[in-house]
């Protein structure tokens, strides 16, 4: 990309009221000039997304921000790779709403390699965590990257598990990558990124983890994901949303058997009875996807 098409990615990103998929239509569009989408009016973006939208904005101070973005992002050690770029991740242009830009530090998905995101309450039972640890360690040992969301609980020992098995795993954030959240897992993000995973986030520097943004981030999780593992998710368990991306996204969709009959598990009970697989460990995921060399777990 040159520097104006750099500056258009960046602050499509920051356009408000606008949907990602809006977004990445509008960078497609203006790819080739973007000095257009600059001196365009906001009836002719109207016209070019399709729907009436409830505010206009200043090109100018848009462009200014996204200028800056830029900058705090090479000040943080922060890179982006757009929609448009062959390295954006090939999993997350098959979703309906791609982000038309990812931040991340670290590593980006290796497109060669299934992904396993794992999920779950943030206050799972100690059988929960044992299970969420387990089984992400083994796929870390089996070479598989996992998936996440850098919350307490089931995400975190997912992604410590994948670590400890010699694997690499990606955090998926609601905050953009500089501002990890919570604050409790920031030596978890660190050993993450020293043990060759990364952090990824739709969200320019310095942006904060509003409760919005999280239920955002799940169709992210699931994307990046061939299948998806749901650990202890009550029923109405934030894990659930990143389960309805995984069904809309037909991507594997599987519980463990321990979740059925765990008092933090009632989520997961209804969607083995919507047809989720069931598993104990790890070598179930792979077995499924004909792995011979996996075997099963007892």
């Amino acid at each position: 990309m040159n520097e104006d098409q750099i500056i258009l990615t960046l602050t499509a990103a920051r356009l408000p009221k606008l949907k990602p998929h809006e977004k990445t239509f509008l960078c497609t569009y203006f790819y080739d000039n973007p000095s257009d989408f600059f001196s365009a009016d906001f009836l002719e973006i109207e016209t070019l997304v399709g729907r009436p939208l409830p505010q206009s904005w200043n090109s100018a101070l848009l462009r200014e921000q996204a200028e800056n973005d830029a900058l705090l992002a090479k000040k943080r050690g922060i890179s982006f790779v757009s929609y448009l770029e062959s390295g954006y991740p090939p999993q997350l242009r098959e979703i309906f709403d791609p982000p038309p830009v990812l931040f991340y530090r670290g590593r980006l998905p290796r497109p060669t390699l299934p992904h396993v995101a794992i999920v779950g309450t943030r206050k799972p039972t100690g059988a929960g965590v044992s299970s969420a640890f387990n089984i992400a360690r083994e796929l870390g040992a089996f070479g598989f990257p996992v998936v996440s969301g850098l919350a307490l609980g089931i995400d975190a020992m997912a992604h410590k598990g994948c670590v400890e098995g010699g694997g690499t795993t990606l955090a998926v954030l609601a905050s953009s990558p500089d501002e990890v959240y919570p604050k409790t897992n920031r030596r978890l993000a660190q050993r993450i990124l020293e043990t060759g995973g990364g952090l990824l986030s739709e969200y320019a520097p310095g942006t904060k983890p509003d409760i919005w943004r999280f239920p955002a981030r799940n169709r992210l999780i699931s994307g990046l994901a061939r299948g998806v593992l749901i650990i202890e998710a009550p029923e109405k368990s934030g894990a659930l949303i990143t389960a309805r991306f995984a069904a809309e996204q037909n991507r594997d969709l599987f519980v463990t058997r321990l979740s059925l009959d765990s008092p933090r598990g009632r989520g997961c009970v209804k969607l083995a009875e919507d047809g989720a697989r069931t598993i104990n460990g790890a070598g179930d995921i792979l077995c499924e996807w004909g792995w011979a060399q996996a075997e099963s777990s007892p």
